[in-house]
């Protein structure tokens, strides 16, 4: 048994190395990249007598983790301000879906509650996939992100009720092969164990130890994790921690899986209420490489789960009716997006991107089976359809990169804004970063020009009187309507790295006279930035850094001006290096790591450099 799980440990991790990196590199994604390596490894793992359902299960736990870690960064108030696209929005995509499906499902032959089972299985969305694929491509925060998270986040709410109804849809002639079959099968279901604290209960009942659980989680999450994590900080033992919020999520999991809610649902909401804590960033980032794992083998099991032999013997009924679902849920999605005024863009990537079936469907499934609602042979064919619409998914999403979102780039120019402003100062893009220097300017009385692509954040900032439009700050067209040619000032606050050097690029080119401030990523970035002429560049943590070095200094027995002074020696080096290391970095056009100037400028130097700074350090101390 031993020897079979390290097989099979090694193959499901074997493949996810082969095939992610290559999905990657074209283009497709992570969760493509898992989707494919399960297809692949599929029959060696039937082979090795693998239960890939089982299996499946066990790595759902990887969707609780990520809607717990979403939690971690939701503050209360900003769910109570998502609270009617959640409610509206998510319940009319359910609502409307289930009854297209129910109506789709009767016209071919089906009974009513066959077909009203078949609606809600096909009403959820995959939010492993969305979320996933929203977080890589750094769409999660754009207004069809938004709205794509709050009606995943209301499907996971509305299983709990479908989990109560389905039971009542049962047919009597599937209840009575089901219950003969029970009669003959050595009653090995009676092995289980049943943890429910719901079962027998009538309906009051449930309904307060629902309410009791769901207390408990918050009165937990707000008052007892601080304890408990500061009790277990004092071994001083990295994995007791580790082990300790593994514990935590798995017991509100658990929790509410005994009252019969959704666990991902409990998670998600305990997460919200930590989202304060000040053990938040330990729990990010001690949990955030478990659920990688989980996503990534959850992915492969659902690649490997596809019956390709089932497949073959129905291939045209499968294909047409993943692609007409498709269609549905995406017809139904762009219709509920202009009814919440979702724009351009953002409506194409609200609707490409829920138009799939979900994972929740593999449960609602294998639970319609064995309540006698939907038989076996109709199943095997819904199954099918789950799978390869969440494998058709990161198709959908290169259709938005590709053709959609430059598409809707390009009309920008009669969807902005009309923009009557004569500030000299530009900000392009009013996130963490550019919000902080909008408010600093403002507050000195300096007027700004904001361009921002979020309809909801340039809501929020024009409720508070600040000048703010919507549009792509990378368009020529749109950066002469905000007043280029009169600008001084130009800053570059725009999250996507690439754009924001193409910007820079366009402004060194066509407005030289222009003082461009640019915010960049991370090391790299300062280098491309330096590339496309930029000169006054702000890496985004370096400040920071900086002023917590200073603390060190201070903390360790330095005075302020003294602690000041080697801060600043070590600035002034930094600073230097940075502009040779950038000026070989140009002088190349090999990619980072193959760069051959570059590093053969870091191997000559580095060392002599070190030796410097430390020297330059030794006498700023004294010493």
């Amino acid at each position: 048994m031993t020897a079979e799980f390290m097989f099979t440990t090694f193959a499901i991790f074997l493949s996810g190395m082969i095939a992610v990196p290559l999905a990657s590199r074209f283009g497709l994604g992570s969760v493509l990249g898992y989707l494919i390596a399960g297809i692949a490894i599929g029959p060696v793992l039937y082979w090795a007598g693998v239960d890939v359902v089982a299996l499946q299960h066990f790595t759902e736990f990887g969707v609780v983790m990520m809607l717990f870690l979403i939690g971690l960064e939701m503050q209360p108030k900003v769910l109570w301000a998502m609270r009617a696209r959640i409610f509206v929005m998510g319940g009319l995509q359910v609502g409307i879906t289930a009854v297209a499906v129910m109506g789709v499902a009767m016209l071919f032959g089906q009974a009513w509650t066959v077909a009203l089972a078949i609606g809600l299985v096909f009403a959820l969305s995959s939010t492993a996939i969305v979320t996933q694929t929203l977080n890589e491509k750094g769409l999660m925060r754009s207004d069809g992100g938004q709205a794509s998270f709050s009606v995943l986040l209301f499907q996971d709410i509305a299983v709990i009720p479908m989990l109560a109804l389905i039971p009542l849809l049962a047919l009597p002639e599937l209840m009575d092969a089901l219950h003969h079959g029970d009669d003959h099968g050595g009653g090995h279901g009676e092995a289980g164990l049943n943890l429910s604290l719901v079962d027998g209960l009538p309906g009051w009942q449930t309904a307060l130890v629902t309410l009791a659980a769901i207390g408990v989680v918050i009165v937990a999450g707000r008052y007892l994790t601080g304890p408990i994590f500061r009790y277990v900080a004092r071994a001083r033992l990295r994995e007791l921690f580790v082990s300790t919020a593994l514990m935590i999520v798995l017991a509100i999991a658990l929790l509410m899986t005994m009252v019969g809610l959704s666990p991902a649902l409990g998670t998600f909401l305990a997460g919200v209420v930590m989202a304060n804590s000040e053990y938040r960033h330990e729990l990010e980032s001690d949990i955030a490489p478990f659920k990688g794992i989980f996503l990534g083998v959850f992915f492969i099991t659902v690649g490997a789960s596809i019956d390709f032999g089932l497949l073959a013997e129905n291939l045209a009924l499968i294909l047409g009716l993943t692609l007409g679902l498709i269609a549905l849920k995406c017809a139904i999605m762009l219709g509920i997006g202009r009814m919440f005024r979702l724009a351009g863009g953002d409506k194409w990537l609200f609707a490409l991107g829920l138009a799939q079936a979900g994972e929740f469907g593999f449960v609602l499934v294998s639970f319609t089976v064995a309540n006698a609602v939907v038989p076996p042979a109709i199943a095997d064919l819904l199954l099918l359809v789950v799978a390869l619409s969440m494998l058709l998914t990161p198709a959908l999403f290169i259709l938005y990169d590709r053709v959609i979102a430059p598409r809707y780039s390009r009309q920008q120019e009669r969807e902005a804004d009309e923009i009557g402003a004569d500030a000299k100062i530009i900000i392009a893009g009013h996130g963490r970063f550019g919000g902080i220097v909008n408010r600093a300017l403002q507050a000195a009385d300096y007027p700004t020009t904001v361009v921002d692509y979020s309809n909801e954040q340039l809501a929020m900032l024009r409720r508070f009187g600040i000048r703010a439009y919507f549009g792509d700050a990378t368009r020529p067209d749109l950066l002469h309507a905000a007043g280029i040619e009169e600008a001084s000032v130009l800053v570059i606050a725009i999250d996507n790295k690439n754009a924001a050097t193409e910007l820079a690029h366009y402004m060194h080119k066509n407005h030289p006279n222009v003082h461009v401030i640019a915010r960049a990523i991370d090391r790299w970035h300062v280098y491309e930035l330096w590339a496309a002429g930029c000169r006054d560049i702000i890496r985004e943590t370096y400040d920071s850094s900086i002023r917590a070095a200073r603390s060190v200094f201070e903390a360790i027995g330095h005075p302020r001006n003294e602690a000041e002074r080697l801060i600043g020696i070590f600035e002034e080096f930094d600073r230097r290096t940075m502009v040779e290391t950038a000026q070989a970095f140009l002088e190349s056009d090999d990619p980072h790591s193959e760069n051959s100037i570059y590093s053969q400028l870091i191997r000559e130097n580095l060392e002599g450099w070190e030796a410097d700074l430390k020297k330059e350090m030794k006498t700023a101390r004294g010493a």
